[in-house]
């Protein structure tokens, strides 16, 4: 999770010759309004196929008549995609179509699809109205492959249809709707330079801002648009705020002031950062919980996964993208992973797996989240940056030992993906144990953590690793128009949940 545009040298290719083979050639800046060029749209397998053969022969002709050497015909995925990098992309692109075509055809303005059943669907986090949230989050990813068609349809969409006032109805998660929906505008902004994506992002960031209206500014959870009642999950801790979400809001509200000039956001979430500057820390750490009113913690409990991870990542790129000028941010950013170090990363027996466990008040928990395998990712940024090298050093190589981790319950399944949580005990290690953490809703976060140590290390089994779950992906959770999460990575063949979440697009298919 998190805002791509800050991360760019992370997603785009190193340079122009690498940007050509990733998205393709037509969306090489050629004026294709008033010259001659055709840009031929193919939707189906069979009309794709045909088109390949009329350009292989067009190159075969061209080569003949002109008889210069020119490059043979790209391989196609299904004979070079174990091994070749350019038809591995090929594939991934050709996936990311075919989910985008699904949720175009039975769920289009819908929130997701539901790629069996072939309709919409819509979680609690987006309220009750059909905001298109699959759009905006595969927008950028759509730009980046060069699928223009379906970028400009995604575009239109948004400009006709995206109005939070006129459409939303009921609560809607402020963390969600700025991660998925703030953050995917500014990140199409970020890559296009086209203005009504800021527009319709301010106008969505000005209706939240009630939300913030508390004795210590930490913004409450949820919030009726409508109303601009804003409130807190009745089931957080004596009606607590979350460290990921009110921690994961800097990196858009600072980008959206610079960009429109308004003060009021960037005064929003400083003031957030404040007050968590001057707040004890038990033991170094941040609990999960935080009461917007009286400013204390809730329960002490303490995670490197579910309702903290953005908040770590968050304070090591707002140092990033500021030039690496905000060192309050990297300060703490320091003390706090050199805290969870001391606390809460364990080492398994007997194979010596390093993994992050969960702290309720001074009770261990030996298991470890599929979101929290996110930090691998996050340490090698920082280790990439780092100028101490003795430090540079040390997270590297625990990047590493995360991401080799979170393979291994990956490697342990099934199918070839992990848990939504996995356990180490006397008798397991890495793997789930209750059915209520054995299933696989479309998660980045292992995959993520693998790209980062790709670029960072350029060791070939990272990308391997990813191969393999794009395999896996194809063969199990490919179902109807698109792609499903599975109940029990665990059990083959799979139960599907009938859901295609919509950061499949932002977090997962463009790494």
């Amino acid at each position: 999770m998190g805002f791509v545009c800050y991360s760019t040298w992370m997603f785009l290719p190193n340079d122009d010759q690498l940007l050509k083979v990733a998205v393709g050639p037509q969306f090489e800046h050629h004026d294709h309004e008033g010259g001659d060029h055709e840009h031929i749209h193919v939707r189906e397998l069979a009309a794709r196929q045909q088109a390949q053969r009329e350009r292989d022969q067009s190159l075969i002709r061209a080569r003949a008549e002109h008889d210069v050497q020119m490059p043979p015909p790209i391989p196609k995925p299904e004979i070079g995609g174990s091994d070749d990098a350019e038809a591995r992309r090929i594939t991934v692109k050709q996936m990311t179509k075919f989910a985008w075509d699904g949720y175009k055809q039975y769920a289009w303005g819908s929130n997701e699809l539901k790629p069996i059943s072939q309709k919409g669907h819509s979680a609690s986090i987006f309220g009750q109205g059909n905001m298109g949230a699959t759009i905006i989050d595969a927008l950028d990813t759509l730009w980046i492959m060069g699928l223009k068609e379906e970028y400009e349809d995604g575009k239109k969409w948004i400009e006709m249809n995206l109005d939070f006032k006129a459409h939303s109805r009921g609560d809607i998660s402020v963390f969600e709707t700025n991660i998925r929906f703030i953050g995917g505008l500014l990140a199409a902004y970020a890559l296009t330079r086209e203005k009504m994506y800021v527009e319709k992002a301010e106008a969505i960031a000005d209706l939240l801002l009630p939300a913030f209206n508390t004795p210590t500014g930490i913004p409450l959870a949820l919030i009726n648009v409508i109303t601009g009642k804003a409130k807190n999950y009745g089931w957080a801790s004596g009606g607590a705020s979350i460290l990921s979400e009110f921690g994961s809001l800097e990196l858009e509200f600072d980008y959206l002031a610079n960009l429109t000039g308004k003060e009021v956001y960037r005064q929003k979430v400083h003031k957030i950062r404040d007050f968590l500057t001057e707040i004890e820390k038990p033991d170094g750490l941040y609990p999960i919980y935080l009461n917007p009113n009286t400013g204390k913690w809730g329960q002490k409990e303490y995670s490197m996964g579910a309702m903290a991870d953005s908040f770590y990542e968050y304070l090591l790129k707002q140092y990033l993208v500021t030039g690496k000028t905000d060192s309050r941010t990297k300060k703490e950013y320091n003390a706090a992973v050199e805290a969870m170090e001391k606390k809460m990363l364990f080492k398994s027996s007997p194979s010596g797996f390093k993994y992050f466990a969960n702290l309720k008040g001074s009770r261990v928990e030996h298991k470890m989240e599929h979101l929290a395998c996110f930090c691998g990712g996050m340490f090698a940024l920082d280790a990439h940056f780092e100028t101490n090298v003795t430090r540079a050093i040390h997270y590297m190589e625990l990047a590493k030992d995360i991401g080799n981790t979170c393979h291994e319950s990956y490697a342990r399944s099934a199918v070839g993906i992990g848990p939504e949580a996995f356990r180490f005990t006397n008798d397991v290690e890495a793997k789930a144990v209750s059915s209520q953490e054995k299933y696989y809703i479309l998660r980045p976060e292992v995959v993520e953590t693998w790209f980062y140590l790709w670029r960072t290390t350029k060791d070939q089994k990272y990308r391997d690793w990813a191969w393999d779950v794009v395999m896996a992906l194809e063969k199990h959770m490919k179902a109807g128009s698109g792609y499903s999460g599975v109940r029990d990575v665990y059990q083959v063949p799979v139960q599907h949940d009938d859901v295609q979440q919509s950061f499949l697009f932002a977090e997962l298919l463009n790494n």
